[in-house]
C-alpha cells in the first residue's frame, strides 16, 4: 500500500516538472458569472479549508438610539489553504501596484478625514 502512495506522489511530481516548462493557454468564460458588491467580509477556516464570506455592512437604527450594524452575507467562497495563500499573495501585489500609482491606502478612517 505504501509503495502505491509513493509511486502516486512521484507521478504527480513528474507531471508538475513536465508542465513547469510548458505554456498553457487559459480561456475564461464569464458569461454566467454573477457580480456582487461587498464592503465587508468575514473569514473562517477548518483544518482543510478557508471560508470567505462577502457582504454588506448595513447600519440599522434601533429603539435605544444606538445604531446597530447588520452584516448581510451575500456570497461565500471556499478555498483550500494553498489557493488562499495564492490569493493573499496576488492581492498583496495588486494593492502594492495601486499604492505605487495612487498613494497609500489609509485604513484608519480618522486619518482620512479632511477638516
Amino acid at each position: 500500500m505504501a509503495v502505491d502512495q509513493t509511486v502516486g506522489v512521484e507521478k504527480v511530481e513528474n507531471q508538475a516538472e513536465q508542465q513547469a516548462g510548458q505554456e498553457v493557454r487559459l480561456r475564461i468564460d464569464e458569461r454566467n458569472m454573477p457580480s456582487i458588491y461587498a464592503n465587508a467580509f468575514r473569514t473562517n477556516g477548518t483544518a482543510e479549508e478557508v471560508m470567505l464570506d462577502f457582504g454588506l455592512n448595513v447600519v440599522q437604527p434601533t429603539n435605544d438610539q444606538q445604531p446597530e450594524i447588520l452584516f448581510q452575507v451575500q456570497s461565500r467562497v471556499i478555498l483550500t489553504y494553498f489557493s488562499a495563500k495564492r490569493l493573499a499573495l496576488t492581492l498583496g501585489q495588486l494593492i502594492r501596484r495601486h499604492e505605487e500609482q495612487f498613494g497609500e491606502l489609509e485604513l484608519d478612517v480618522s486619518s482620512r478625514r479632511r477638516e
